[in-house]
């Protein structure tokens, strides 16, 4: 520990405040250099917590500038050159930070990775580091200390340098003069979800950045005093754009809780809001709401412990978002002065830096009812009743993004017609790393194909209905594997995310549903009655018999931001590393 740590540890710590002199500026930057050399010449920054919330680490932004331009020459020094690579574990604190934004003052471009999480084990999260390692190519890996022995062997897989903070920061800072920041220049490489086999680094240049920055702060309407808390992590889109670099880039303060200590107690989340004077912003994927209200218990007097009422955008996104569960969260944090009304849907990715569509704040979630005929492409059948599903508005495109919806032979579709999702803006990326044909496969004309399916209304509001590459395609109906899943999620005893969805091929050839769901059931006797439930339930969904296999709990991959992977359960099921359960036949 240095002497400046222990002074620091002895004295009470200040958080940063929500306002000071300085005039707020919305990204208006040519590069994220001039965003964080504008910030730090105001009193804002970062403020870490505990795992119980309590503050430890205060970050005003003129501090991590110090520690990124000290970061840019410890670089230098260490033999890394303007556009070479330098992968970081994305730990949540000042050492990351600090070497982050020392990267982009460096020319270089940070390649943010993921924490092992809790699931996998050893063995895979080297493999995963690795493959993403080989596909980025850095000359150098920093971690934390703890994580050494993992990142350490992963560095030696690829040949790259593997250094721990401390040890990076043991080499003196270089002289060199830094060089000219380059608008055009490739800012950073974002890894998008789930992306472990066969990743794709997706490269955004600082104006591309500075656009989407821009573009979101304005679209959610960020005023004065306005305050943020997070416990996203900083190696997906939401956590690290949304969450780290646009509050440097729109001068606001934060309050962190790290990812996995909100694992372990994510009602930490709301006590932190409730502490915080001025906290107004918060983002979650949909996960995160609902696991917020299933530890509430009927006992919990929730307006005693929470103050949710300067809660001004509770954002949601990175995921389908649910109308059922934002509800659910409401009734239990209604009585704290939680307003419905806080609720901001979004649409974004990756490849389009972050937010394509954002819903104005105030309006909250707002729902159209689709028949499932429309979603799944085929005739009604009239003898029948007709069935809805609730599909959530995700608001109007960003400042600079445009968006449209295309039929299967790239025409635009009328409003309502449900087709792929395509985007074009000044925030979108700029290529996938060293990877041409996947590039010119998602980008013609200055468009990407998001992948996604949805439709606009005359509002020009855009509906996400369901990931293309998901879909559940037999006997030529489509099946969106989110409206299995969430009838199973129906029956009692089940939560979301305990069931994976996809398409298998049976001996004969043809395609038919999966189900894999996490039992906690013991008995043999009642899982066979449960498996036998489940698959009642999705042949009253598709009219179709099912494979329903019952897995051990925390069996389900997911992805870097928390999200089920049905990519992935599917490929662990097929070659046999998700080992069902035996059941009587």
């Amino acid at each position: 520990m240095t002497i400046s740590d222990a002074v620091r540890e002895k004295a009470v710590l200040v958080p940063t405040p929500n306002d000071d002199a300085q005039p707020r500026r919305f990204s208006d930057f040519a590069t994220f250099c001039d965003a964080l050399d504008y910030a730090a010449q105001g009193e804002r920054g970062f403020n870490f917590h505990d795992p119980r919330g309590q503050l430890t680490r205060v970050y005003p932004f003129a501090e991590l500038r110090v520690d990124a331009l000290a970061a840019a020459r410890r670089l230098a020094a260490h033999g890394v050159k303007p556009g070479d690579r330098v992968a970081l574990i994305a730990e949540t604190g000042p050492d990351f930070a600090a070497l982050f934004c020392g990267a982009m003052y460096a020319g270089t471009w940070p390649v943010p990775l993921p924490l092992p999480t809790s699931f996998g084990g050893k063995e895979n999260y080297i493999d995963q580091l690795a493959v993403q390692l080989s596909s980025s190519d850095p000359v150098m890996l920093a971690y934390p200390v703890e994580l050494a022995e993992m990142c350490g062997e992963a560095a030696a897989r690829q040949g790259c340098k593997g250094l721990t903070w401390d040890q990076f920061a043991e080499v003196a800072p270089s002289d060199a003069p830094l060089p000219a920041p380059d608008p055009e220049a490739i800012s950073y490489l974002q890894y998008s979800s789930g992306s472990t086999r066969f990743p794709h680094g997706v490269a955004v240049t600082h104006r591309a950045l500075m656009a989407n920055l821009a573009g979101h702060a304005h679209g959610m309407g960020f005023v004065d005093g306005d305050r943020c808390v997070s416990w996203l992590p900083w190696y997906h889109d939401m956590g690290l754009v949304g969450c780290f670099l646009s509050p440097i880039a729109n001068q606001m303060s934060v309050d962190y809780l790290r990812t996995e200590d909100f694992a372990r107690r994510p009602l930490a989340w709301l006590d932190l809001i409730s502490r915080n004077k001025g906290a107004s912003l918060s983002y979650s994927p949909t996960f995160g709401y609902d696991i917020c209200a299933r530890r509430i218990s009927s006992q919990t007097n929730v307006a005693e412990r929470f103050d949710l009422s300067r809660w001004r955008i509770a954002g949601n996104g990175a995921d389908m978002i649910r109308p059922d569960v934002m509800q659910g969260f409401v009734n239990a944090f209604a009585d704290a002065g939680f307003k419905a009304s806080a609720f901001l849907p979004s649409y974004g990715l990756a490849e389009a830096t972050l937010a394509v569509t954002v819903m104005p704040p105030g309006e909250g979630i707002r729902v159209e009812l689709v028949e499932e005929e429309r979603l799944s492409g085929s005739p009604r059948d009239l003898s029948r009743p007709a069935r809805y599903r609730a599909i959530v508005n995700c608001g109007v495109p960003i400042r600079g993004m445009e968006v449209a919806v295309r039929g299967e032979n790239g025409e635009e579709l009328a409003h309502h017609h449900i087709g792929k999702v395509w985007c074009r803006g000044s925030s979108v990326m700029h290529s996938y790393f060293r990877d041409p044909e996947s590039t010119a496969a998602c980008m013609v004309d200055g468009w990407l194909d998001t992948g996604d399916m949805g439709y606009v209304n005359e509002q020009g509001y855009l509906f996400i209905v369901g990931r293309a590459k998901d879909m559940i395609i037999i006997n030529g109906k489509n099946h969106w594997p989110q409206d299995i899943e969430w009838a199973v999620e129906q029956l009692p005893g089940f939560h979301q995310g305990d069931i994976a969805a996809f398409s298998v091929e049976t001996e004969t050839g043809e395609e038919t549903p999966a189900v894999l769901v996490h039992c906690r059931v013991s008995d043999p006797e009642e899982r066979v009655k449960l498996r036998d439930q489940i698959r009642d339930k999705v042949r009253s969904i598709t009219g179709m018999n099912c494979v329903v296999e019952l897995v051990p709990p925390r069996t389900l991959p997911r992805t870097s931001s928390g999200k089920l992977s049905r990519a992935k359960a599917k490929k662990l099921y097929l070659a046999g590393e998700i080992e069902p359960y035996a059941l009587a036949a």
